[in-house]
């Protein structure tokens, strides 16, 4: 272990997204307003009564990967390993630093959810001969980081975080630190989800957690009073992060610095949040701290928001609290759900470039259909418009069923 304490910043921006394959499309459909949600198309919703999501379009894993790897890869890893694809050549980091000083620290709440209800599907009808030999390498977790390190010789720590709807964050968050701590040079983190399958729609939706309006502009509709649960996405992005000094010597385009980060567990329930929004309030509060914020700055707070009834309230409340009822009332908050839907396990780590693209254009993207403000969630979420504005923080919440809570700070590099 060296210095406790070197500044990480990031270098490249990779995604896989429902509104745009890459970071620019994205982010113009983000300051856009343009969702994508819509009818699912992956498997047949007759029996279902979820009928929207929010899918990646247009996606070639060819691009990416040989005929022979895609067959022996699922889906999320498939968007993982294009996102990374993406953020490694934008960075150029690959080849200045010994392959152990470089590290893979990539989340999925999920994994091979799809390749699991394919071979199980084969295991009943044909047996169990006829269960794919890559069955198992294609469905954990921690393949996507797997193959993303074997892919780009990355010799140091290769992870995966699996704290559901928090993994990306997380993933983001320890890569920090392992930068920091001096464990790596430079780390390729974020997540990788694609849940939308038979048996992934169908356990979110009989424990009423998806969205069942049939009307993709009235689905997902984070802090609006007629929300009813989020509407399921996929796909992935990726960010490198780098230990500043050698970003600044090689001269690479920085993003901005990841100054703060927050990790805790409500320890209350596996789904509801706990009333009291402790464990979040606690996670930003860490990060806050951090990232040494200071009453009076301008903070733009990418949120959870998902759009079921209990999580907007407890987000709200744990904001109110971290930032003081003042300055959180002065804040920026907005929920790019509204647009992706909830990415799941790769919602922490668009949601993180989200916050970097808002930072270095200085406009912030909105929560689009909220045309009914709870009276319960009462900041300012920006409804349905970008707005320009220059802030001096970013943070990025994610909440996670097990009870876990990730928040992650940015700021503009200061010399």
């Amino acid at each position: 272990m060296q210095n406790t304490n070197r500044r990480v910043v990031v270098t490249g921006l990779g995604v896989i997204s429902p509104i745009g394959n890459n970071v620019e499309e994205c982010w113009k459909n983000m300051i856009s307003g343009v969702h994508g949600i819509g009818p699912i198309t992956l498997f047949d919703t007759t029996d279902y009564k979820a009928k929207v999501a929010a899918e990646v379009k247009d996606f070639d894993p060819r691009a990416y990967m040989d005929k022979t790897e895609t067959l022996r890869s699922d889906r999320y890893a498939q968007f993982g390993l294009a996102a990374a694809c993406q953020a490694v050549e934008e960075s150029g980091v690959i080849g200045t630093l010994p392959p152990d000083r470089v590290a893979v620290y990539f989340g999925s709440g999920i994994g091979g959810i799809r390749t699991f209800t394919e071979e199980h599907t084969k295991l009943i009808n044909r047996g169990p001969k006829r269960v794919s030999p890559y069955f198992v390498p294609m469905m954990i977790a921690n393949m996507a980081a797997g193959q993303i390190a074997i892919r780009f010789n990355c010799q140091g720590a290769a992870l995966p975080a699996v704290t559901a709807c928090a993994s990306g964050s997380n993933a983001i968050g320890e890569a920090l630190r392992a930068i920091r701590h001096g464990y790596a040079d430079a780390v390729i983190t974020g997540g990788a989800e694609a849940a939308i399958s038979q048996c992934g729609v169908a356990g979110f939706v009989n424990m009423q957690a998806l969205s069942v309006s049939q009307d993709p502009d009235a689905a997902c509709l984070p802090f609006d009073q007629r929300r009813g649960g989020f509407v399921i996405g996929e796909g992935a992005a990726a960010l490198v992060l780098e230990e500043y000094e050698h970003a600044v010597k090689r001269g690479a385009r920085i993003y901005g610095e990841v100054c703060g980060y927050g990790s805790t567990c409500d320890a209350y329930h596996i789904t509801a949040p706990r009333p009291d929004a402790d464990g979040g309030a606690r996670a930003m509060e860490q990060a806050l701290a951090e990232a040494g914020y200071r009453k009076g700055e301008t903070v733009y707070v990418n949120a959870h928001g998902t759009g079921t009834p209990l999580n907007d309230v407890a987000e709200t409340a744990a904001i109110k609290r971290a930032l003081g009822e003042e300055e959180a009332q002065k804040a920026y908050v907005s929920s790019t759900k509204s647009m992706t839907g909830h990415m799941l396990g790769a919602a922490g780590a668009i949601e993180a470039v989200a916050c970097l693209k808002a930072m270095e254009e200085g406009i912030i993207p909105p929560t689009i259909h909220l045309e009914e403000p709870d009276p319960a969630c009462d900041l300012n979420y920006v409804p349905n418009q970008a707005v320009k504005a220059e802030v001096d923080l970013c943070l990025s919440n994610s909440l996670g069923f097990g009870g876990h809570n990730a928040c992650l700070a940015f700021r503009k590099v200061r010399l």
